[in-house]
């Protein structure tokens, strides 16, 4: 199987265990908790080590197969491709990092590892949309593109809602304005992939191959 389909159809199947993982996640919570007015860390921590951290991790490995598929494609050769590569690696930095270590339950008192997973996931929610729009200028992603900018608009637009939430807005519907958010950006991922899908690359070793017959 070409590399770049591979990689695509291993990224749409990690985006879509996320996602079914998240669901369970969200169903499996004791506690009475509303989706509307707390975030999907508020869920998390209700069972740690639960299913939404492993579907975070899942996601995180889903942009890694991305990142895989986007270079052989098409290597960065400019400033802008490599920024956006780098981007994609912080928001799996920002995921993993905020998968381990727990925010504080919802009430209490901020500690210091709840801050460190506030920032991890405020530098994952900024730096994947920043990526998308950059991504969407390369050759390779030329058919989704504008998809890809709709799609970045959108959740720029959804984080303002959300920090406006967190801060002026007292928390209220952060949670809906959150999971819309996380939605929005995942579809990026998922637009990058099944574009790879569509894309033929051959192995490495293929080209050599075709000269020898």
């Amino acid at each position: 199987m070409p590399v770049t389909r591979s990689t695509g159809l291993l990224a749409l199947g990690g985006i879509a265990l996320a996602a079914l993982l998240t669901v369970i996640g969200h169903l499996e919570v004791n506690d009475d908790l509303n989706p509307w007015a707390l975030t999907i860390s508020d869920f998390a921590v209700s069972d740690r080590g639960g299913v939404i951290d492993v579907a975070m991790v899942v996601l995180a490995l889903a942009t890694v197969a991305l990142l895989y598929g986007l270079r052989r494609a098409d290597p960065p050769r400019s400033r802008s491709a490599r920024t956006a590569e780098l981007l994609l690696g912080a928001w799996v930095g920002g995921l993993l990092l905020a998968a381990v270590v727990p925010t504080n339950e919802p009430g209490t008192a901020m500690t210091t590892a709840a801050y460190l997973h506030r920032y991890a996931s405020v530098v994952a929610f900024l730096a994947l949309p920043v990526s998308g729009w950059l991504l969407a200028r390369r050759p390779a992603l030329t058919p989704a593109a504008r998809t890809l900018r709709t799609l970045v608009l959108l959740s720029l637009a959804l984080a303002a809602a959300m920090i406006w939430s967190a801060y002026p807005g007292d928390r209220m519907l952060i949670g809906l304005a959150e999971r819309l958010l996380i939605l929005t950006e995942v579809a990026v991922l998922a637009t990058v992939a099944v574009t790879q899908t569509r894309r033929v690359t051959p192995a490495r070793g293929a080209s050599a191959g075709v000269l020898l017959r």
